[in-house]
């Protein structure tokens, strides 16, 4: 089975500083795989890398067979990739339904956008509450609810999800896991990038573990988890 997203012997560099380093990645349709590994290792660089936020300087980004670096990020967005960024980036002085309205903004089928906010609001219903309410006064897992609402308004084929635990309260971090489990059961692919390395592996398929821009290990999300490096390094046991 072909792969929907192929990254080969990608490049990514700031400057002069090679942040990702020739990796092969891939991620089949209706899966999740995560990238896993310390910060600094490159895992968020790669997922700006496959948006066109900062641009490859090396290799391929194939996805469905089309090749995606010489695209704009909002082209990259058209053809059904879209990122949830590290930090959430919810404009808060505007409200949790403009927020989510922005999301469908390379869209045109009303009646679907109307269908798909309501299956938002359903997922998450304290937006639906606070709808009309300043995003800037969500709490920040109730923004980071709001973040991959407002993605999922773009009706992605692929979710790329760029540390969506990051400063969670345990709780809100199993309701956020929870959530993006449900999400990938509706049959969409998630590519999960995770400091939170047991959480992102219990839900996973596949799993790659970056370490200083290279590609160290990769196997099932379970495997992983039983890998005695893997225990060692990120699990503390």
């Amino acid at each position: 089975m072909s792969a929907l997203l192929a990254l080969k012997k990608l490049h990514v560099a700031y400057g002069h500083v090679q942040a990702v380093k020739g990796i092969d990645l891939e991620l089949h349709a209706g899966q999740i795989t995560a990238l896993v590994g310390a910060n600094g290792a490159g895992k968020s660089t790669t997922l700006l890398g496959i948006s066109g936020l900062v641009k490859a300087s090396g290799g391929s980004i194939l996805f469905d067979g089309d090749e995606l670096l010489s695209l704009a990020p909002h082209h990259i967005v058209q053809k059904g990739i879209v990122q949830v960024a590290e930090g959430r980036a919810i404009l808060g002085t505007l409200t949790v339904q403009e927020n989510l309205d922005l999301g469908a903004y390379t869209r045109s089928d009303k009646a679907q956008i109307a269908t798909d906010l309501e299956w938002v609001f359903s997922l998450f219903p304290v937006l639906k509450n606070r709808a009309n309410g300043l995003a800037g006064n969500l709490s920040g897992g109730e923004q980071q609810m709001l973040a991959i609402g407002r993605a999922l308004m773009a009706r992605p084929k692929i979710l790329l999800l760029d540390e969506p635990s990051m400063g969670l309260a345990p709780l809100m971090v199993q309701e956020i896991f929870r959530i993006i489990k449900h999400i990938n059961q509706t049959g969409l692919s998630i590519l999960l990038v995770e400091q939170n390395v047991k959480q992102a592996l219990k839900i996973a398929e596949r799993a790659y573990v970056l370490e200083n821009g290279e590609i160290v290990l990769q196997d099932s999300g379970a495997n992983l988890l039983n890998n005695s490096k893997v225990i060692a390094a990120y699990l503390g046991t």
